[in-house]
């Protein structure tokens, strides 16, 4: 069992919920999108002001010396004009929805100057400081990206690819046609969504041609969503592909930039299929396509010729469940062989493809989570992974042979996100644990520090320095078929003879693993509950992910079963603890987490004294295919797989207290979710409490709300549990 770093307090100021979110930020510096340039010599990261925690700017690191400073001035540049619909879409798929000023950039692969777009326009910035404006247009220019040869920057607008070179200032539009359910060069909702693929063109190393995605959107369905907002309520038409329903239809053509010529690639006979990666080989001979099946059973790697379109399979994936794909899980060598990420062995590895045939580079009961880097050179590739403890993330060095152990470059006790230059030389690391909001620093190829780039010391002047934290310590416990279940628990200090109420933080999705020794702004909202007098027990359920294929399974065509057993194995533990008063503990999740609140509360009735459900999932009818789909099968088939798994049907089952909390222009899980919960309790008169926010989407974001959704969970709570 693991105890929490202690951290300093200089005074015993009390956590509230305005103070954690409001400015500065608690946390101290808290960068975000840190990336090496290719050539290691500089890294670039988005850091919040000090007088704004949502607004963020772009500051340059020389990895040489460690010296930083602001490159791009969010307010010296920016015009303040208001985002399109679709931008703020692509920021809800980024989970950035409540960020302002810059929020994405990206690297030139020359290393010498950086693509940022902001306000809806498009800016180069180069080392020396100054910024070239590129765009100036009432639309949005999305999708922007510096083609690989540095010539041109390409960007979508109006639904169609535009190419601006950097050479003659002279702007050309690509293709023709994107309008209405036609767009070039985006990736379509599902894929942004659920498939970790957020761009829809891929230039070639040279930049001869660039490979374009073709998507029509006009057989998926369209919905009228009620976006109900303070002053009014726009009702929004968007195509959303729900489980069951055509997904949008997806080509692949090759384009040259020059002459306009277009070649389309052959992506088969079956048109129902998700365009899952592409790559350019090194030599821009082979453009490396992967096709997924609807199910998500087979992964096909197609070779494609770019002159003729013409493709071959070169191997395939398959599985009795679903393939999780990495976002990143092919590199293209030099020598034409490929490094390819598989959980063919029951965990995901690394193996070399070359002259057909496979070699594994990795084995082990742990999962490969992301491939960073392969350094040819070294003969070595470098990747995150879990080898050391599921519930931290390190990065990792392992011989391309697949000789020896791999080797940890970085320090125990964190979770590592590590940003690595091209060649696997210069490491930037960002790191945090339960204790320890988030550091940076540099480092070497063999992980040795070199320097800070935030230290973020939790001392003198830091504003969380004034705070104490609650003991945060981790354990484990087994599930019905003996698999290993982590649980993490925060605690006020606890006085000899008493019982203490319990809130239960619940996800419990697929891949939501939440039992990490990560900081993050939920970390201090559970450490206020702490402080509040609940002790605060979080438990990761089967199919939380990176556990294995074994892990995940048993909740294959099976939500809400394995998951809600699991739950309920760590509840019946807390309830046998000598300090929990086992008639005061509350369940709370959001979005998988609301659904779980829900079907916990069905299946055991009595068993939590009170539930808020945030955001919940209630019919799987109404989500997308790609990840309703994945786990559950298609609706039109399995009809008794979505009626088991749905939270609709037995709500009548709930008996305790419940508090069902949803933004009122949710397009995630949209707002129906809940309106049914809403009428199906209402038509059993069964008594419920509820909080919706006008003109809020899924994450409820700002400070004002945030502080309003947490406080409202609290009183419910308060009243419904300690006051029982």
């Amino acid at each position: 069992m693991l105890a929490a770093m202690a951290v300093p307090a200089l005074a015993q100021q009390p956590l509230t919920l305005d103070r954690i979110f409001a400015s500065p930020d608690l946390s101290g510096p808290s960068p975000v999108e840190l990336k090496l340039s290719p050539d290691g010599r500089y890294a670039a990261q988005l850091k919040n002001r000090a007088d704004d925690i949502d607004r963020y700017d772009l500051w340059l690191i020389d990895t040489a010396t460690g010296a930083q400073r602001m490159l791009v001035d969010s307010k010296a540049i920016g015009s303040g004009a208001a985002l399109s619909e679709e931008e703020k879409m692509r920021r809800e798929r980024a989970r950035v929805g409540g960020r302002t000023g810059i929020v994405s950039y990206g690297w030139a692969p020359d290393g010498q100057s950086l693509l940022v777009p902001l306000d809806g326009d498009l800016y180069l910035a180069t080392l020396d400081g100054k910024t070239r404006r590129l765009t100036a247009t009432p639309q949005t220019e999305v999708d922007a990206q510096v083609s690989e040869g540095g010539r041109y920057v390409s960007f979508v607008r109006d639904q169609n690819l535009f190419a601006y070179d950097l050479r003659t200032g002279r702007e050309q539009q690509l293709t023709q046609g994107g309008g209405g359910a036609l767009s070039w060069g985006t990736a379509e909702f599902v894929a942004q969504e659920e498939l970790d693929r957020s761009v829809g063109s891929w230039w070639s190393p040279d930049d001869a041609r660039v490979a374009v995605q073709r998507s029509d959107e006009s057989k998926v369905l369209e919905v009228t969503r009620a976006a109900i907002g303070a002053e009014g309520t726009t009702l929004v038409q968007q195509r959303y592909p729900r489980a069951g329903t055509p997904n949008a239809t997806v080509d692949l053509y090759i384009l040259d930039p020059a002459s306009a010529k277009q070649v389309k690639v052959d992506l088969g006979a079956d048109p129902d299929f998700y365009l899952a990666r592409v790559d350019w080989a090194a030599d821009g001979r082979t453009l490396y396509v992967q096709r997924l099946s609807r199910d998500q059973q087979r992964l096909d790697l197609l070779a494609a010729d770019p002159v003729t379109g013409r493709t071959r399979i070169l191997f395939s994936e398959t599985s009795k469940t679903w393939i999780d794909l990495l976002e990143n899980n092919l590199r293209v060598l030099k020598d034409g062989s490929l490094i390819w990420a598989s959980a063919r062995s029951g965990h995901t590895h690394l193996y070399r493809w070359q002259g057909g045939r496979f070699a594994q580079i990795t084995r082990g009961d742990w999962d490969v989570t992301e491939i960073e880097a392969v350094d040819e050179a070294g003969g070595r590739i470098l990747f995150t992974a879990t080898k050391d403890t599921p519930i931290e993330r390190h990065l990792y060095a392992a011989s391309l042979d697949g000789k020896g152990e791999p080797v940890r470059l970085t320090e125990a006790g964190f979770v590592n996100v590590p940003s690595v230059d091209r060649g696997g030389r210069h490491l930037l690391i960002k790191r945090s644990s339960e204790a320890q909001p988030p550091q940076v620093y540099l480092a070497d190829g063999a992980g040795k520090r070199t320097a800070w780039v935030s230290e973020n010391r939790v001392e003198g002047s830091h504003p969380l320095a004034a705070f104490r934290l609650p003991e945060t310590r981790y354990g484990t416990l087994k599930a019905a078929d003996g698999q290993t279940l982590h649980w993490r628990m925060t605690s006020p200090v606890r006085e000899p003879g008493r019982k203490y109420p319990v809130f239960v933080y619940a996800y419990g999705g697929p891949h939501g693993q939440d039992v990490l020794r990560q900081w993050g702004r939920r970390t201090l909202v559970l450490d206020y509950m702490a402080s509040k007098g609940w002790i605060v027990f979080t438990i990761d359920n089967r199919g939380t992910g990176y556990r294995g294929t074994a892990f995940d399974a048993p909740i294959f065509r099976a939500a809400g079963g394995a998951e809600v057993a699991d739950q309920l194995a760590g509840l019946k533990w807390l309830k046998a603890q000598p300090y929990v008063d086992a008639d005061k503990v509350a369940v709370m999740g959001w979005s998988y987490g609301g659904y779980m609140t829900l079907k916990l509360l069905e299946a055991a009735p009595g068993a939590y004294a009170a539930g808020a459900s945030v955001a919940p999932v209630t019919r799987w009818e109404l989500y997308d295919t790609a990840y309703t789909e994945r786990y559950l099968g298609d609706p039109t088939k399995l009809p008794k797989v979505y009626a088991k798994a749905n939270a609709l049907d037995d709500a009548v089952k709930i008996t305790d207290p419940l508090m069902v909390i949803h933004g009122m222009a949710d397009d995630n899980v949209v707002f129906e979710h809940s309106t049914a919960l809403f009428a199906k309790l209402q038509a059993e008169r069964r008594p419920f409490e509820a909080m919706v926010y006008p003109g809020k989407t899924h994450s409820i974001s700002g400070a004002a709300a945030q502080v309003h959704v947490w406080g409202t969970i609290e009183r419910f709570l308060d009243r419904t549990v300690k006051g029982k």
